[in-house]
């Protein structure tokens, strides 16, 4: 972790900042490893603390070696007090996307005389080491292996709800913490809702399925989407379909370090609105993935940030047509010099399940 630690203290002395205190729990696991639910960290130029409750104490003790555990009293903030006011510290800076106004009128009601700067950290997660990337291929792997479960298990009759829940049970049985978020299954008509959580429709032959899902593993998520149609696909099923595959395939080739988020979704997005289709793609290209589902870097309209190596993000074009049904194809891609790997496995030509 101290690499983490260093890139978090180079920022605190460009910002003249005597520390920073992290609440944010993907923050907290990020530079101490400590996966708790209750805790926060103060880290100094030279000092690293754990403030945690009595709860917690033995585990953050072998979590965080690198960090000095300190079990709170009563407020969590009033410990802090004491604590800063024996390092020194002045000028403390604090995660402003993520404290809330009654957690900082707390901490400024308890640090009186230290100058509260609020300031973003969650951008120093942007670039994945190696203990990162090895968590999230295998979060991949887990999502690509119930992928290829699921395709010989579902079947017409069956509710949406049904083919998720065997999903989501497939991720625990391979290893899986837990599901990356509530998984997307529509079929049919719901297939136009690129958030169309498994509901009770019963899935019938003729149907696209749209499956958006991810894995959780030592705290990294994946992301995957896939598209199967139930039978044989008609011809503007197929025509939809292969317009969203080149729009994605383009897109995947478009990621490589020097390029904006917003140059690369331009890229994907104009074979979308090329085909006739550009009113019924109305989200992002992709997203940052790590110890968040979505996180920074952005490919959108509005992604300025530059793609360097060792970034991850996923690519996500859709076609959502009201009243008819939708595509959406995705994977999750690591940055690399030569422009992106990409770690969904799982087929992205058109699976007809037939049954």
């Amino acid at each position: 972790m101290n690499h983490r630690l260093n890139r978090l203290r180079e920022l605190c002395a460009s910002k003249k900042l005597d520390g920073f205190i992290i609440t944010k729990p993907e923050n907290r696991l990020y530079f101490s490893g400590f996966s708790g639910t209750s805790g926060l960290l103060l880290i100094t130029g030279s000092d690293a603390k754990l403030l945690t409750d009595f709860r917690y104490v033995t585990q953050a003790q072998t979590q965080a070696p690198d960090f000095d555990v300190v079990r709170h009293g009563i407020t969590i903030y009033k410990t802090l007090a004491q604590t800063v006011n024996d390092l020194g510290v002045k000028r403390l800076g604090f995660e402003m996307d993520y404290v809330t106004w009654a957690d900082y009128q707390a901490m400024q009601s308890d640090l009186s005389g230290i100058e509260l700067v609020p300031h973003k950290i969650d951008e120093l997660r942007m670039m994945k080491d190696a203990a990162e990337l090895a968590a999230l291929k295998k979060a991949v792997w887990i999502a690509d292996q119930a992928f290829s479960h699921i395709i010989t298990y579902i079947r017409p009759g069956m509710t949406e709800r049904e083919v998720a829940l065997e999903l989501e049970y497939s991720m625990r049985r391979l290893g899986a913490e837990k599901s990356a978020f509530d998984i997307i299954l529509a079929s049919g008509v719901r297939s136009s809702l690129p958030h169309g959580v498994a509901s009770d429709k019963v899935i019938e032959q003729g149907d696209f399925v749209t499956m958006d899902f991810g894995a959780v593993y030592n705290g990294y998520h994946s992301d995957i989407t896939r598209t199967i149609i139930m039978g044989q696909a008609s011809d503007k099923q197929r025509q939809l379909y292969d317009t969203v595959l080149q729009a994605q395939l383009a897109g995947v080739a478009a990621v490589q370090p020097g390029r904006t988020g917003k140059q690369i979704d331009e890229i994907s997005r104009n074979i979308i609105t090329n085909a006739g289709y550009g009113n019924y793609f109305g989200h992002g290209l992709g997203h940052g993935v790590g110890l968040n589902i979505h996180e920074e870097p952005r490919l959108s309209p509005g992604g300025d940030t530059v793609l360097e190596a060792a970034m991850t993000v996923t690519v996500e074009p859709g076609i959502y047509i009201p009243d008819w049904g939708g595509v959406r194809i995705e994977d999750t891609v690591v940055v690399v010099s030569a422009g992106c790997d990409v770690l969904t496995a799982s087929s992205k030509q058109l699976i007809q399940v037939e049954r």
